[in-house]
């Protein structure tokens, strides 16, 4: 699988903004997401812009006043038309079949900063080619994929609560907490940390949101002390994504998404750092490391690490 970042996406086409005619008049987007892609483009080339159904009826958005003497009051003539990505370019088809009208009045040319090895024929240029699975940080909540996914709660679906005290304030958090990403599709499986004993407050507010799902698993154990001295709340995501056919993890926090990778080799996003984190293959030697650094007992770590610090203080 391939994460593609907003920022990502900045740096492709100012790397390969060479590959774009300089001397169009006018850049078109492809709604929605190659109306990001246009609007980029166009500020990069100080070009005026505009999107296909406003284009075709004669409408081109107005360039800002600290920009506009830059731009020569010229008839439009060549026309770069941008959509985000192609891959089986039913989209890009649609929009040539409803500029065609207009081929005998303006030059078009077509660009996608991705595409794919199959559909790279279908435009005139394009930044790189990304054959397989790929995810956009501008659609990820609004992707099919998502109907086969987990996806953590707090921290993913609403804003973390600020205060737990296991009664009437977090109860009234759960049920009027702030919405952060909300998806237009439906969700496989949510993964939550939150007790089952909230639970009705949990569906109310998903119910709320108009959030839809299949699966909401929530931790069986009976008070928030408990949950904090257990504390395997990585290894616990873990084990369900890695007992089902979920293809994708979206998890809040990068220590809890590190761990589900780890253990169940499948892909996770992190919401913390905006990354993909993927399961890296560890030596036989590592693993052991690491395993004995969890059973290491507390007092036996504080104490190495007081002996580390005393060790340095006699350094100097």
């Amino acid at each position: 699988m391939r994460y593609v970042t907003t920022s990502e996406l900045s740096q492709m086409l100012r790397s390969n903004l060479w590959k774009i005619p300089h001397d169009i008049d006018l850049v078109v987007g492809i709604p929605r997401s190659g109306l990001m892609v246009a609007n980029m483009v166009a500020l990069y080339l100080n070009k005026r812009l505009s999107d296909i159904d406003s284009f075709v009826d004669g409408r081109i958005f107005n360039i800002g006043s600290t920009r506009a003497h830059m731009v020569a009051d010229t008839p439009i003539r060549k026309v770069l038309v941008v959509d985000d990505s192609v891959m089986s370019g039913s989209s890009l088809e649609d929009a040539k079949q409803k500029l065609r009208p207009l081929s005998n009045k303006y030059e078009f040319c077509y660009f996608a900063p991705i595409v794919t090895s199959a559909s790279s024929h279908m435009v005139d240029a394009y930044a790189e080619i990304i054959d397989g699975v790929r995810v956009f940080e501008w659609n990820l909540f609004h992707h099919s994929l998502l109907e086969n996914a987990c996806i953590d709660l707090d921290g993913v679906l609403c804003v973390d609560p600020s205060i737990d005290d296991d009664g009437e304030i977090y109860t009234n958090y759960i049920l009027n907490a702030t919405p952060l990403f909300i998806p237009t599709t439906t969700i496989g499986t949510i993964v939550t940390c939150r007790l089952e004993k909230y639970r009705p407050q949990t569906e109310a507010w998903l119910k709320k949101n108009n959030i839809k799902y299949h699966n909401l698993i929530m931790l069986d154990m009976p008070s928030r002390e408990a949950r904090i001295k257990w504390g395997r709340y990585g290894e616990y995501k873990a084990n369900y994504y890695s007992q089902h056919d979920g293809v994708l993890f979206i998890e809040s926090s990068l220590r809890q998404a590190t761990t589900i990778a780890q253990l169940s080799h499948k892909d996770v996003i992190c919401i913390e750092t905006n990354s993909l984190i993927k399961y890296e293959k560890q030596s036989p030697f590592t693993k052991i490391k690491r395993k004995a650094k969890q059973r290491m007992p507390k007092t036996f770590r504080l104490a190495k690490q007081t002996l580390h610090f005393l060790k340095k203080m006699t350094q100097h």
